[in-house]
């Protein structure tokens, strides 16, 4: 085991790239005092349990917890058209899975010998019977909300009485022997486990418009959980998931309510996640943790790899909340003009899936229009074969006296 360890130092825990200049793994297993733990790589093993351990606790929290709940508060599921199974037009859907080209539905025309109109109806509602449900959407966001509510009062009260909470320099002032409490290394693993479990099951989970800077997202953060880990930069670790934490619940609770329809409730929510959100993304993490790890960093060692790759990923989070920020503002700025924010935008905003509310408010008009359309021709044929009826009495009202 200890020749494992020992050539996975050298060939991935290079001391040179990931450690400031005249600093070993040793000084941080042997150096570290006031504390019983010390940060190894190895610590970080138990997160891929762990991992699996929140998917399955989330689907059972789903099912026991969460669809009562959406039942309590009232979400209610769109009636979508369950299509007539056609094997070809499902074999063309699953491997393209958008609306066909024109020359592609008249191919489809020809092998199916179904009209035009016909075929783009059955991809109108195949796409809207795939879309997630309001108690799906629901569900997950009541999982997202019970954890970052719960880790985030826990990183809080094991944070706040620290001196780098405060002062931010102190995350480097005896560095590397800085021990690990048992709080911070269960943030950490507990933290580490979870964003494993969101890129585990991001296959099922609801897509939705900012899919690929969620998973951007999602491998960034754990990047800098188990780096800062490994290198014992646990202090400015935990200053980081705890700035993440603290807007996030309050998302997934607006996300919640405006599912059940609580409009008024979702709105006030949605309205303090934004003022978290963009002090605590836009002020304090730029201002305070990047510039510590940019800046206050350089005042005790010089610069290093490992001192480029951990600001990098700092930077790639910062580019990721300057993007929701602006999503934010652009709907603030509608609400601000507009009276209102309406349903499509907000999902929009909280990259809820793509065109979901716009696809149903398509499909309930198009079904209006469809059903107004049979209604007047109905009405048309009626009116037809009455008139047909009148004139051929007429003719042969006219015609009896003659007979005579």
């Amino acid at each position: 085991m200890d020749r494992v360890e020992e050539l996975i130092n050298q060939w991935i825990w290079q001391e040179e790239f990931w450690l400031p200049p005249g600093i070993t793994w040793k000084d941080i297993a042997e150096g570290t005092t006031g504390g019983s733990r010390h940060p190894k790589p190895r610590d970080l093993l138990i997160c891929l349990p762990l991992a699996l351990s929140f998917i399955a606790l989330r689907f059972g929290f789903e099912r026991v917890v969460a669809q009562p709940l959406s039942r309590l508060l009232g979400v209610r599921d769109r009636f979508r058209v369950r299509v007539t199974p056609i094997p070809k037009l499902e074999a063309f859907y699953r491997r393209k899975k958008n609306q066909p080209l024109e020359s592609e539905i008249i191919l489809l025309e020809k092998r199916c010998g179904l009209t035009q109109r016909q075929i783009q109806a059955w991809f109108h509602h195949r796409r809207n019977q795939d879309r997630p449900s309001n108690t799906k959407k629901f569900c997950e966001a009541s999982w997202r909300f019970v954890f970052y509510l719960a880790v985030f009062s826990g990183g809080l009260i094991s944070l706040i009485h620290t001196p780098w909470f405060w002062d931010q320099r102190e995350c480097w002032h005896g560095y590397p022997r800085q021990a690990v409490a048992e709080a911070q290394y269960w943030y950490y693993v507990v933290e580490l486990s979870f964003y494993l479990s969101l890129l585990l099951s991001v296959s099922v989970d609801t897509k939705r418009k900012d899919f690929k800077e969620q998973i951007v997202h999602h491998i960034a953060t754990i990047f800098l959980i188990a780096f800062s880990y490994c290198g014992n930069y646990v202090r400015i670790g935990t200053l980081v998931m705890l700035v993440h934490d603290s807007s996030d619940f309050l998302m997934e609770s607006a996300k919640m309510f405006n599912y059940a329809g609580w409009r008024k409730t979702c709105d006030t929510l949605f309205a303090i996640f934004a003022v978290v959100f963009l002090i605590t993304r836009l002020v304090v993490f730029p201002c305070r943790v990047v510039y510590t790890t940019a800046v206050h960093w350089l005042e005790f060692f010089p610069p290093y790899p490992g001192y480029y790759f951990f600001n990098a990923l700092l930077l790639v989070l910062q580019a990721l909340h300057i993007f929701w920020a602006w999503l934010i503002l652009r709907m603030v700025y509608k609400f601000v003009f507009s009276g209102q924010v309406e349903r499509d935008e907000r999902s929009d905003e909280e990259s809820e899936v793509e065109d979901e509310d716009e696809g149903g408010d398509e499909e309930r008009s198009w079904e209006q229009k469809h059903g107004a359309l049979n209604s007047k021709l109905a009405s048309l044929a009626n009116n037809c074969v009455l008139k047909n009826l009148t004139n051929q009495r007429r003719k042969m009202n006219s015609r009896t006296p003659k007979a005579r």
